[in-house]
Parts: C-alpha cells; sequence; structure tokens
C-alpha cells in the first residue's frame, strides 16, 4: 500500500509534534505520579534542600518585608523576630556544627548574648542607649538631654538598676551608689 503524494510530510510532522509534546510534559507528569497527584495533573512544589536549610533566615526576610509593606503590626513583628531569630541562628550553628542546637532553641534572648560575641556586643550596645520619654531612643548615648526636644535623659543606676529622674543627680535613690559623673 502506497502513501498519497505529500503524506510523508505529515506523517514526520505529526510524530515530530508528538514526540516534542511528549518532552515536555514528561516532567509534569512523572512529578504528579510520584506525588499521588493524579487529578491535578501539576507537581507539588516542595522546598529545595538549600531552602529548608534557611527556612528561619527565609522567615526573618518575610516578616521583614511584611513590617515595612505595613501588612505586619509593631508587636506580632517583634514576637516573630524573636522566635525567628532563635531558629536561625539554631539552624546556621547546626549548619556550622558550632553549638548543640537543643542549647540555641531553649536559650532566652539574654542567653543569646552569652553563646554569640555578636549578639553580646548588641546587647552592650542597647544597654547604653538613652531614651526621651517623647522622642524614643536618642542616637547619642552619653547625651544628657534630648537632642530633638531637650527635655532631660534619665539616667538608670548600675548596681540596682532603678531611673533617676533628678537632674544632677550624683547618687542613686534606689540604692545610694554613686552615678557616673557628668
Amino acid at each position: 500500500m502506497a502513501l498519497p503524494e505529500g503524506a510523508m510530510p505529515l506523517v514526520v510532522g505529526t510524530g515530530l509534534v508528538l514526540g516534542a509534546l511528549t518532552i515536555v510534559l514528561s516532567p509534569l507528569l512523572e512529578a504528579s505520579d510520584a506525588n499521588g497527584d493524579h487529578e491535578k495533573g501539576i507537581a507539588s512544589a516542595k522546598p529545595r534542600p538549600e531552602e529548608t536549610a534557611n527556612s528561619a533566615v527565609n522567615a526573618l526576610r518575610e516578616i521583614e518585608f511584611d513590617r515595612e509593606t505595613g501588612k505586619l503590626s509593631d508587636s506580632d513583628y517583634a514576637d516573630l523576630k524573636q522566635r525567628y531569630t532563635r531558629e536561625a541562628l539554631a539552624e546556621l550553628r547546626a549548619s556550622d556544627g558550632t553549638t548543640a542546637t537543643a542549647d540555641i532553641a531553649a536559650a532566652d534572648e539574654s542567653d543569646l548574648a552569652v553563646l554569640d560575641p555578636v549578639e553580646a556586643a548588641i546587647a552592650r550596645a542597647r544597654a547604653d542607649v538613652r531614651s526621651c520619654g517623647v522622642c524614643g531612643p536618642r542616637p547619642e548615648p552619653d547625651a544628657t538631654y534630648c537632642s530633638s526636644c531637650g527635655r532631660y535623659l534619665p539616667e538608670t543606676c548600675g548596681a540596682c538598676g532603678t531611673t533617676v529622674d533628678l537632674v544632677g543627680s550624683r547618687f542613686c535613690s534606689g540604692c545610694g551608689t554613686q552615678l557616673a559623673a557628668a
């Protein structure tokens, strides 16, 4: 049986189209069969190993973005940041093998300063920040008065933690310890 004239290019073209279609759709069909998603016909999104290793770091980036775009309140951001920071430190240290993950997961923010020299430096810097009751934290750590509104910035006693509100106080009203000379 002979093919009619011009049928051979049609048969070859159809074969090429079917072959190309099979090559293009085979990854989708194989992934859906492996995951049991026959009715969906799409591959489920599996996280890559490098994404799971830094999931807490990625979560920190996401909450930072959500806060900047106004999708996340400051109180929620603070709670989530503390939790994800702890998890990210645990993940990073686990990948380095420097500290046991259980120790870091159980640590609170003050313990993290002991475990990590960078966290300790941040804790020291935060302790030195003076804060105005009206304007908030001030950029000058040694300021006696607010650079914005001019109000007196209360000191904190290094020995007992009592706030000293009186201008020019030389001694703590709580424990009597001499305050740093201004």
